[in-house]
């Protein structure tokens, strides 16, 4: 898996978050990281949801493993 710099600090940014919304944190990104996401996306680290007008994100097994490794348990 190849992601970049900025992408990584995403994720980890919000693999952090998802103890504060029930493993599914708020997708609240700039502008700018959006680039990031789809890069974390075409990784198969993630997905994102709607719900109520809000984008939330999944993990996948492949992120949990990530986040692992970084001292983050999803």
């Amino acid at each position: 898996m190849n992601i970049t710099f900025d992408s990584l600090n995403l994720f980890l940014a919000l693999a952090n978050d998802a103890e504060n919304w029930n493993g599914q944190p708020l997708l609240d990104i700039t502008k700018e990281q959006r680039g990031n996401l789809t890069q974390l996306k075409v990784a198969n680290l993630l997905t994102t949801f709607r719900d109520d007008g809000c984008d939330f994100v999944i993990f996948s097994n492949e992120s949990k493993a990530l986040a692992l490794n970084h001292g983050i348990k999803l």
